[in-house]
């Protein structure tokens, strides 16, 4: 995979040999993005069935399950990572009682491929949908990375920005940088500069006088969960939310049906929180007194009445309206 804490000084590839390499790459986000960590997780079902050393099927299936509860509490707000994981372990359920040892391992290692290549096609379908709601001319604002990076290829948000653009539509974008890990200004303006899209990079801060001056016309983001009330994304994207709100500038998500949790309500969802030092240093450079406590959660919920549109790959929903689920 692309180790994303290099770019854009460096782009390499990381090679990912045992599912604790894989935890540390997810938890230190070399590998972040709802439909990203989704992939990953489902091939890391398969390295796990790869790795082990089991000689019979029961024990096999026991390796994996334990394995899989490891991938699935490395980030517990994105639910596709989850998502990924236990349709890898139906695949198993589904074969258990008649399949050896070598077949199990092949058949985690399909339903891998499976869901990493219905990623790509999910990706395209959701960006033709969602580039009906450019106009040509439009000016985007978006926020963190929901562009290939953040899945197999294609991208949600930077996605139906993509399909706009391939459709003939001159489409430029306010990219805000997304304090702390700047996922804005190391991803996001990197993939558009290397598409040829015209960025310009700002602050968070500065949304809000950006959308006053008239400069943006629409904003689409991406998502990790999407509960019955709420869109969970990157911290900042409910300021973004409201800002649009009050400026009356359409706030769009764009998501997958994988990543609906309509099960669940936003009270229900643990927001993960990250190291301090992300807020506190700038890599070797003390930012704030040590002894200055930082809250540092990693997403925020946008209420759905703040939402204009949710774009999917199965069509474009106006909340309350939501999808029917499987």
């Amino acid at each position: 995979m692309i180790d994303q804490t290099l770019l854009p000084e460096r782009l390499e590839d990381i090679l990912v040999g045992s599912v604790g390499e894989l935890c540390e790459a997810i938890k230190s986000l070399r590998v972040r993005g709802a439909p990203a960590l989704g992939a990953a997780g489902g091939y890391g079902v398969a390295l796990a069935a790869a790795r082990s050393a089991a000689t019979d099927p029961a024990a096999l299936i026991e390796d994996v399950r334990g394995a899989a509860g490891v991938i699935r509490a490395a980030r517990p707000t994105a639910v596709n990572l989850s998502w990924v994981v236990d349709r890898v372990l139906k695949a198993i359920e589904e074969i258990k009682e008649s399949a050896d040892v070598e077949e199990i391992r092949a058949a985690t290692l399909a339903a891998a491929e499976l869901i990493a290549g219905e990623d790509v096609s999910i990706n395209r379908a959701l960006g033709d949908r969602g580039a009906s709601l450019l106009e040509d001319g439009d000016v985007v604002l978006t926020h963190c990375n929901a562009g290939r990076l953040a899945c197999v290829d294609w991208g949600t948000a930077l996605g139906v920005i993509r399909s706009a653009v391939a459709e003939g539509k001159k489409i430029s974008v306010y990219a805000c940088e997304t304090r702390p890990l700047h996922q804005g200004s190391r991803l996001t303006a990197w993939e558009l500069t290397e598409d040829n899209i015209p960025v310009t990079l700002i602050c968070d801060s500065m949304a809000g006088m950006v959308m006053r001056q008239g400069r943006i016309d629409k904003v689409i983001v991406g998502a990790d969960r999407i509960t019955k009330d709420a869109v969970f994304n990157k911290i900042g994207t409910y300021s973004h939310a409201v800002l649009a709100k009050a400026h009356g500038i359409p706030f769009y998500v764009a998501a997958p049906i994988s990543t609906f949790d309509l099960a669940h309500s936003e009270k229900e969802v643990e927001i993960e929180e990250r190291d301090p030092d992300e807020i506190r240093r700038l890599g070797n450079r003390q930012l704030a007194p040590l002894c200055v406590p930082i809250y540092n959660p990693a997403f925020d919920a946008t209420p759905l009445d703040l939402v204009s549109a949710i774009i999917t790959e199965r069509g474009i929903y106006r909340p309350p309206e939501m999808p029917e689920m499987e």
